[in-house]
């Protein structure tokens, strides 16, 4: 379980190897969730790396669960349990989603809390792990956890605010704010800006059993 695993001394690497269920309790070292199909130094070859403004910034971490809405929780939520698919891309190009979304972290790396949306690899795959069932999880509030897209960066890069950008569900394009886009279990979001990917994923194969 996650509170075994936050009672341990954690890395932000140790919390990316793979496990074979989501929740799992915890190895030596500290592990994951089973959806994870990778660490990121083996993620999917089409994944781009080190794009300039898309890190994620572990030691704000705590306040941008916060500022999306959601609660730091001690443990991975059991009364609502389902997964999405994130891809982003940049005038075609795929951006990295990081692991760690949705985790905060205390001083020297030690992990210390968990929102009920979460990344665990660089998969995209986003894990919803609620203690209560029934409330909706949006896009708007995986960028504001990643901290990208939120308006917080002036520079006019595309990571900065959500100009410009479009939304893509199982293929199909969304009207209205792409913030406004509701995760619902294997729907497959793509978050574009500039030219459209060609081909343009309309779905995602999950590991077995999620």
């Amino acid at each position: 379980m996650l509170n075994k695993r936050l009672a341990i001394t954690l890395t932000v690497s140790a919390l990316v190897a793979g496990t074979a269920a989501c929740g799992a309790p915890a190895q030596t070292p500290p592990s994951q969730s089973s959806s994870s199909q990778s660490s990121p130094s083996q993620s999917s070859p089409a994944t781009a790396t080190g794009a300039a403004g898309w890190a994620l910034a572990p030691d704000a971490g705590g306040a941008r669960i916060k500022a999306a809405g959601l609660e730091i929780l001690n443990a991975e939520g059991t009364a609502e349990h389902y997964h999405a698919h994130l891809d982003v891309f940049v005038d075609g190009k795929p951006i990295t989603v990081p692991a760690d979304i949705g985790f905060s972290f205390g001083a020297g790396g030690q992990a210390n809390g968990i929102s009920a949306l979460h990344t665990h690899d660089t998969t995209g795959i986003i894990h919803i792990e609620a203690p209560t069932s029934g409330a909706k999880y949006s896009l708007g509030q995986v960028l504001r956890e990643w901290g990208v897209l939120d308006g917080s960066d002036t520079s006019g890069a595309p990571h900065g605010g959500t100009d410009g950008w479009s939304a893509y569900v199982n293929g199909s394009k969304q009207d209205g704010p792409v913030t406004d886009v509701v995760l619902k279990a294997h729907d497959e979001v793509v978050l574009s800006f500039g030219a459209a990917p060609s081909p343009l994923p309309g779905t995602y194969t999950f590991p077995a059993g999620l």
